[in-house]
């Protein structure tokens, strides 16, 4: 069993206890972090140089940020990290990592909410499309985790918080989500989850918003079909931490392979 997980913390250095209290309460295998606020050198030293994980800090002062943390049981010695072409603001960090018969690219990928440059955001995305397309054709099996700041439809909105063309559920920003998937590559999370009209991972902070739940789907574990195959569990804790995301956390069982979409979900 393999545990992957990805976390918007919000600001590396403000949630230094959560984070750390996170690990070792749900001690995932693979771990994705965003928005870090934070150049490397300013990681809190408890996570920079965690003793049971490898790890990566693609980052720099107050804002944007990405990074990777990976179980020293998965790996014996550190990964090769990688920043790919299409990164930008520090937006985008990778590794390869075996997970069962597969090497698998992992990334850790945060797109940009686009209020303040929406062209940015959409050159991205399709950056990010042709780099995961490029990857697994040369690579294989990929594993991209993140806040991609989407939703992909309307039902990843709740009710309250749908607004005509607002940003996260433009046509042309969820297109760009979709053709990412188009190239075999699974939405997990709401694949495990197919009939839950309250599926979300990121809530508005204010008035509450988190605790009753009024929030969007916006973080997201992609993963390529072979990858998907195994998942057999996908949660968001909630309640985990001030961050005003949640952690979404995959598991992905070794052994025998079935379909996540066989109940009729989007891929």
């Amino acid at each position: 069993m393999v545990t992957v997980a990805t976390w918007n913390v919000n600001g590396v250095r403000a949630r230094l206890a959560d984070v750390d209290a996170w690990l070792t309460d749900v001690r995932p295998d693979l771990v994705c972090l965003q928005e870090l606020k934070a150049e490397p050198d300013q990681v809190p030293e408890p996570l920079r140089h965690h003793p049971e994980y490898w790890s990566v800090w693609h980052g720099h002062k107050g804002y944007s940020g990405v990074a990777l943390m990976i179980r020293k049981s998965i790996v014996a010695t550190s990964p090769r990290w990688h920043v790919p072409a299409c990164d930008f603001e520090t937006r985008i960090v990778t590794a390869q990592v075996p997970i069962g018969p597969h090497l698998v690219t992992l990334a850790s990928v945060y797109v940009p909410n686009g209020g303040k440059d929406y062209d940015a955001k959409l050159r991205f995305l399709g950056d990010l499309q042709a780099w995961a397309a490029e990857t697994r054709r040369q690579a294989g099996p990929v594993l991209l985790c993140g806040d991609l700041n989407v939703a992909r439809t309307d039902r990843d909105i709740h009710p309250k918080e749908r607004r005509p063309q607002q940003i996260g559920t433009r046509t042309d920003e969820r297109g760009l989500i979709e053709a990412l998937l188009s190239d075999a590559l699974v939405d997990v999370g709401r694949a495990l989850d197919p009939d839950n009209d309250a599926l979300f991972t990121w809530w508005p902070p204010w008035r509450q918003m988190k605790l009753r739940n009024i929030g969007w789907r916006i973080d997201y574990v992609l993963a390529s079909q072979e990858l998907a195959a195994l998942a057999t569990r996908s949660d968001v804790l909630r309640e985990t931490g001030s961050s005003d995301h949640g952690p979404l956390v995959v598991t992905l069982t070794l052994g025998e392979p079935h379909d996540p979409t066989a109940a009729g979900a989007e891929s």
